[in-house]
């Protein structure tokens, strides 16, 4: 889920963005795993103790390289205890799980249960209408692409006031929100331009995906992800949380800078309804999972090649000469050249990346548990798969 300008940080729609400009001091102490780690990622360790330095309370990371695993941690997962950051701390991964809701609707194009070119009326008919929207002009590919010129529901004022900023967050953090809800916030708005090539990150694409899955499946959103991906790749922390308000364990707290009054100010924000994300953010996993996930689909083991192709064919994001996007997957070029394909979330007190080289050998899975803005927010990526150029 993309989060608004001062209270989620995730992918403007597309890689993780700063927000707030404000850092804060944190414990002096850091859990970087300097003595017990492999040697061969000191630049990325370097980014994350940097990171933390400059505000952020926590960060634990994941690298998979062929079968090789490194894994570290820089700063506190409490900032009250001073209890460190863990290793496979469970996190909301917020536009990560747009990944997963992509795959389970190419699975089902495979299948011939749908096509990309089917218009969204013809599975969700009379849902899309009004205000200029209309579901017969737009198809399941450019939901998934972002191309769809659906208004990004996160982008209402009133909807940001009211559930995702200071007082409204706090008051409203514990509501259940049904996706219709979502859906209405965005179609009281006119599109932004007829579906078509143009991208524009929207949070309500991937709603409507979900409710295609629903539609096609005859069962929940949640049911599907579960059975074609969670279970046959064991990814045994990754789960929808519905309803519920809790994290579960191992996990550390997540911090929000909700009042841009009052810059300084920290909320734990840990505890919130999570159909507030729903398919355009609601899964939590760990960076384990995460890199398990990322290297089955690049290396071809939960969709066909035409369907593989068709999620990495992708269109450039404005104003981001390094970024594109596919169906549900982001292509980052690195400084040093470099070409990945993953893709960055936030929450409320969250932001993440999980990225992997294209033949499914070299992952990176990271998660910050504060929100606000950190000075290189793709620093660690680039750390990771350009360490001689960050050590320059």
């Amino acid at each position: 889920m993309t989060p608004g300008k001062t209270a989620r940080v995730g992918m403007v729609g597309l890689v993780t963005a700063a927000m707030a400009a404000t850092a804060f001091a944190v414990p002096a102490q850091t859990a970087s795993d300097a003595a017990s780690a492999k040697p061969g990622h000191e630049a990325t360790r370097r980014a994350m103790d940097a990171e933390v330095e400059g505000g952020i309370p926590g960060i634990t990371a994941q690298v998979r390289d062929t079968d090789r695993v490194w894994t570290s941690t820089s700063g506190v997962g409490n900032l009250t205890t001073g209890v460190p950051r863990g290793k496979n701390d469970r996190f909301r991964i917020g536009s990560i799980t747009k990944t997963f809701v992509a795959t389970v609707l190419l699975q089902m194009e495979a299948e011939g249960r749908i096509g990309l070119g089917d218009t969204v009326d013809l599975h969700l008919r009379g849902l899309v209408r009004g205000n200029g929207n209309d579901g017969r002009k737009i198809t399941v590919r450019q939901l998934l692409s972002h191309t769809s010129g659906l208004f990004d529901y996160l982008a209402d004022e009133e909807y940001l006031k009211t559930y995702m900023r200071g007082e409204g967050f706090l008051k409203h953090r514990y509501d259940t929100l049904p996706p219709e809800k979502q859906v209405g916030v965005a179609l009281s708005h006119r599109p932004l331009f007829p579906p078509g090539d143009r991208l524009s990150y929207s949070n309500t694409n991937y709603v409507l995906a979900a409710l295609i899955i629903e539609k096609a499946g005859g069962r929940t959103y949640e049911a599907e992800v579960r059975d074609r991906i969670i279970k046959p790749l064991r990814l045994k922390d990754t789960s929808h949380p519905g309803n519920s308000i809790h994290m579960p364990r191992p996990s550390s707290r997540s911090y929000s800078k909700l009042f841009a009054s009052d810059p300084d100010r920290i909320d734990d924000v840990t505890s919130m309804n999570g159909s507030q994300g729903w398919a355009d953010g609601d899964i939590i996993s760990t960076t384990g999972d995460l890199n398990r996930f990322y290297r089955a689909l690049l290396r071809g083991k939960l969709l066909p090649p035409e369907q593989l192709k068709a999620m990495k064919t992708t269109v450039p994001a404005p104003g981001r000469p390094n970024v594109s996007y596919g169906l549900g997957l982001t292509q980052f070029r690195t400084s040093c050249g470099s070409t990945v394909w993953g893709h960055g979330g936030g929450m409320v007190g969250s932001t993440s990346l999980a990225v992997t080289t294209g033949d499914g050998r070299h992952q990176l899975a990271y998660n910050r548990n504060g929100d606000w803005s950190v000075a290189s927010p793709d620093g660690i990526m680039e750390a990771e798969y350009c360490p001689t150029a960050s050590s320059g």
